[in-house]
């Protein structure tokens, strides 16, 4: 749909008028999103500045640590207790004091030097969200080199941006390759391997609502679908660019890069467990556990580990941009569409300023309750809004403004297909998909709970600014509904038909389907187009 009409996500619902609160939907969903991702990028930078030490920081414990702090190595040995003799677990605690303690209380006694350094040092985290404490300086200003980053790779569009992704979408497989093969190498790799994807899996996960919501919306972000990304980014291709085969592409390509870097990842994990004497459940966790606590604390285990270090926050540095560039191109692209004469030469103020707005929002993701924060706003934005949003993007497009006509305006940019080459599209756009996200929808919402950030759970009040959140983003598509309903003299019927000025951008793409197509929309002088700095709209097609 992008593609086709060289529109954003808020002006391509000009398809459906009816529905363009979806397009807004998106945007502030965007608009949420970035705020705190751009802070788990600053995270990164704080791990890769911290990696440029002989010893990385949170290889032991040191004086920021406390008394439940050890590197811990299981045996055994005996003790007698009312003249029985027990076998126990020998744990290696700090100071070099051996103590036997029972296998239930280990993990309550004991904590990784690099989960403390993580909540200690990195975070300073407080006991709750509702105990702000101060900013944290160090993350403020990675923080603040984060945006600066984003923001010279934007200032341009995709003029700018589109040269860095070139970097940083390909270093990552490089460096996944690189710790794949460092890590089948070492011992206990195959024990990694085998609990990721083999006989010690926990198939039984996949009997949780939570699971499913978390593996759609995870799919949603990385391929920028229901977000607005995708039609923001896709509205500067050609006209007759193949979507199809982009499309096929992508899917499997992102898809297999996904279980690429899950073997990468567990086969460090299982070293760890092997050299821990712990099985790898123990040492693998989720979320911000995996990436630092659990994976710093596996690179400790590697010869000249800075490096290691170095790479793997490297990486996730360069993932995180790639999304958060698609993330602020989507907010840039739906301003400029909104008033394309006004804002056509003022990209780079625009993107300058956006950056700082959401700078400063996100210091308040930075203080020592900021995780919390962070934690919340991907709990509830980062969720049941996007599965709304997607269903109803289904229904919006096949439904209401119908898919026959949907594929007939593919077929003017890719060319004619037979008949049964559509079965499988149709099928899954009309039922397939509507059906399957709004049961996964309905199942998590179903089977609720309140967030918590480990064993941390959230005030009342906490879990209903999440809410307030999510109404926020969902607020405008009754609100636009009605207006443009208001609009329309009740008459519902013209809000679910395209507008006069829908379609192709360019008359010589419209054909005889769209020579109706209102003039206004097409710019005077298309030849005068490539000079301009804005390349939203109608610039898309003119630029490229």
């Amino acid at each position: 749909m992008g593609q086709f009409s060289s529109s954003g996500p808020i002006s391509v619902w000009k398809v459906v008028p009816l529905l363009q609160g979806v397009g807004i939907t998106m945007v502030l969903i965007s608009t949420l999103v970035s705020i705190y991702y751009n802070v788990i990028i600053a995270y990164s930078l704080y791990y890769m500045f911290a990696s440029f030490q002989r010893v990385l920081p949170w290889t032991d414990c040191f004086e920021w640590s406390d008394d439940k702090c050890s590197k811990t190595t299981r045996g055994l040995c005996n003790v007698t207790v009312d003249n029985n003799t027990l076998t126990t677990n020998l744990t290696w605690v700090k100071d070099n004091n051996l103590l036997c303690i029972a296998n239930t209380t280990v993990l309550d006694h004991v904590e990784l030097p690099s989960k403390q350094y993580w909540e200690r040092v990195t975070l300073r985290q407080s006991s709750g969200i509702d105990e702000t404490g101060g900013v944290v300086w160090y993350l403020a200003l990675c923080l603040l080199l984060a945006w600066i980053i984003v923001g010279a790779a934007l200032f341009k569009g995709i003029k700018s941006s589109g040269k860095v992704v070139y970097f940083t979408a390909i270093f990552p497989y490089v460096v996944l390759i690189i710790l794949l093969v460092r890590g089948a190498t070492l011992e206990g790799a195959f024990n990694g391997i085998n609990y990721y994807i083999g006989t010690q899996s926990n198939i039984t996960k996949l009997m949780e609502a939570e699971v499913w919501k978390d593996a759609a919306t995870q799919i949603f972000f990385s391929l920028s679908t229901a977000w607005g990304g995708l039609i923001a980014l896709s509205s500067y291709n050609k006209f007759h660019n193949n979507c199809y085969l982009d499309a096929i592409i992508v899917c499997i390509t992102n898809c297999g890069t996904s279980v690429f870097a899950g073997f990468a990842i567990f086969s460090i994990l299982g070293h760890m467990a092997h050299v821990s004497e712990k099985s790898v459940s123990e040492v693998v966790d989720s979320g911000f556990g995996l990436a630092f606590i659990a994976y710093p604390e596996a690179l400790t285990q590697l010869p000249v580990s800075p490096l290691w270090s170095f790479l793997f926050f490297f990486m996730l540095l360069t993932l995180g941009l790639d999304s958060q560039f698609a993330i602020i191109e989507t907010i840039t692209t739906s301003i400029l569409d909104a008033y394309p004469q006004a804002m056509k030469k003022h990209r780079i103020p625009i993107t300058i300023a956006l950056c700082c707005v959401l700078f400063l929002l996100g210091l308040v993701c930075v203080t020592q309750a900021g995780i919390y924060w962070v934690n919340l706003i991907d709990y509830f934005c980062g969720g049941w809004a996007l599965l709304f949003v997607a269903v109803l993007e289904l229904i919006g497009i096949c439904w209401i403004y119908g898919v026959n006509r949907f594929i007939k305006d593919i077929e003017m940019m890719i060319g004619k297909k037979h008949w049964s080459f559509w079965l499988w599209w149709r099928s899954c756009w009309i039922f397939i998909s509507p059906v399957l996200l709004t049961a996964i929808l309905l199942w998590s919402l179903i089977t609720f709970k309140s967030p918590s950030y480990g064993t941390i759970q959230y005030p009342t009040w906490g879990t209903a600014l999440g809410w307030c959140m999510i109404i926020f983003c969902l607020v405008w598509i009754p609100i636009t509904a009605i207006v443009k309903v208001f609009r329309a003299r009740g008459n519902i019927l013209q809000t679910c038909r395209p507008d006069n000025n829908w379609g192709p951008a360019l008359a010589q793409h419209r054909g005889d389907r769209y020579k109706h197509m209102a003039d206004s929309t097409e710019p005077k002088n298309v030849t005068e187009l490539p000079a301009v700095t804005s390349m939203t709209g109608y610039d898309n097609i003119a630029y490229l």
